[in-house]
């Protein structure tokens, strides 16, 4: 079992930037592909970037050229690269790894998450 941690969010202006990092222990996940989730008050979770081992991404056209998500398998992490943040982007973030291959925007291909950290984007 994969236990996946992500780093504390923040609050940042419109316009800045911030970087997420998400930390994995337990089994290797060097074969797992890996995507950033988020989520905002009365909203469904929905897709943000997904990565795989090998280092193909596949990105939510919301955030497509502003967000990068990247991964460094020797040493489990997972980091999302988001500039040019817009208000519409506060959400809490989460971290979550899939068993099955090929980059996949849905949730239920992701089989382990991490706990959620919360972006806040003030206007």
């Amino acid at each position: 079992q994969v236990q996946l941690v992500e780093s504390v969010g923040g609050l940042v202006q419109a316009g800045g930037s911030l970087r997420l990092s998400c930390a994995a222990s337990g089994r290797t996940f060097s074969t797992d592909a890996m995507g950033w989730f988020r989520q905002s008050p009365g909203k469904e979770r929905e897709f943000v970037a997904a990565i795989a081992w090998s280092g193909g991404s596949y990105y939510a056209a919301s955030v497509k050229g502003r967000f990068t998500i990247s991964r460094v398998n020797a040493k489990y992490t997972v980091d999302l690269q988001m500039n040019s943040l817009k208000p519409d982007d506060t959400a809490v973030y989460y971290c979550a790894g899939s068993v099955i291959p090929g980059l996949s925007t849905k949730q239920r291909d992701y089989s382990y998450w991490g706990q959620g950290t919360q972006v806040t984007v003030s206007a």
